[in-house]
């Protein structure tokens, strides 16, 4: 495949476009988990559940609804997520005058369904994320909506470039980045920024156990699917990889590696010990591969861990963090 990586001049001049409309999320020392693995590691955590909209999918979304003619916002937009890709779309849409309908899967946190609506969206329901992509290209051929993909494209990459941009600027130099891994959007546009900005820099994605379509993409050399999602993990279900997004990834990253939902679990209950912070299992990814399998490897060096984004209530996740989950 040929494929175009947003060069670094045009991410810097995206995120100099996006303005206050996308904040410049903080870095802070994790010194809670530097303790934890010792050694004189340093840990940086990329603080984008402060984002506008809760996660870093809003910088996708708003450069995707800004790339749009006027006739095509008119048209209307749709999308596909459990959550936090409809409410970032919900946002752009809400930002650029156009009108959002969106298909949720049934599992959805209803605090995120109440959020897409909340930013003006119609929500549609579906059982499950094959199903859910198979509504939204209905609505998008019989409405002629513009479907904002949740992880595919090079709008997405230049959005979620802005975010390792970001990174590159506050932490200076760093030994390896640690990103979570849904469909690839976040890495691949990451991955890219940071190569280009920081060549000698370890990077690591982390998928969870049930849906690792990027570790079987990267085997066969091709974009692969699952036939389930199953992990708690919601905001990371993927239910594929595609061509783009995965050429990115498979061009930048140097290695992937996979948590349990046991381990996210774990890793939730100690970013609330140690950082003071309730967050979902996709945001707690990166910590969860950090206390597990680049435990050893990633001992003494300084690492930031992406904080991907959390859009959890605090009932939801008293239930998710549970060390034994009720059948």
């Amino acid at each position: 495949m040929t494929y175009s990586a947003p060069g670094i001049d045009q991410i810097a001049a995206t995120r100099a476009a996006l303005g206050d409309d996308v904040l410049r999320t903080p870095i802070v020392r994790c010194a809670g988990l530097e303790d934890r693995l010792g050694g004189n590691t340093r840990i940086y955590g990329k603080l984008e559940f402060l984002q506008r909209t809760g996660t870093f999918k809003a910088r996708g979304a708003l450069v995707t609804l800004r790339s749009l003619s006027a006739e095509q916002r008119a048209a209307g937009v749709t999308a596909v997520s459990a959550g936090n890709h409809a409410i970032a779309t919900a946002f752009a849409a809400r930002m650029t005058g156009a009108h959002a309908k969106l298909v949720m899967i049934a599992s959805a946190n209803p605090y995120r369904i109440e959020a897409c609506r909340g930013f003006g969206a119609e929500v549609i329901i579906a059982g499950d994320a094959h199903e859910a992509f198979e509504r939204a290209c209905q609505i998008q051929q019989a409405e002629g909506r513009f479907l904002v993909h949740p992880f595919e494209g090079p709008s997405v990459a230049l959005g979620t470039g802005t975010l390792g941009l970001e990174i590159c600027e506050q932490v200076g130099d760093f030994d390896e980045i640690i990103v979570p891994i849904g469909g690839g959007g976040l890495i691949a546009g990451v991955s890219n920024a940071v190569r280009q900005l920081r060549p000698d820099c370890t990077i690591t994605g982390v998928e969870p156990e049930g849906a690792d379509s990027m570790h079987r993409s990267f085997d066969s050399g091709k974009p692969e699917g699952i036939d389930e999602v199953r992990t708690i993990a919601d905001s990371l279900g993927a239910p594929y990889a595609l061509p783009y997004s995965f050429e990115l990834t498979r061009a930048n990253v140097d290695r992937l590696v996979r948590v349990a939902d046991d381990a996210l679990r774990a890793a939730m209950r100690d970013l609330f010990r140690w950082m003071k912070i309730a967050v979902e299992p996709a945001c707690a990814a990166a910590t969860a591969a950090l206390l597990g399998p680049l435990r050893e490897s990633s001992r003494g060096k300084a690492l930031v861990i992406v904080f991907c984004g959390s859009n959890i209530d605090w009932q939801s996740w008293r239930i998710v963090s549970r060390q034994e989950q009720e059948c």
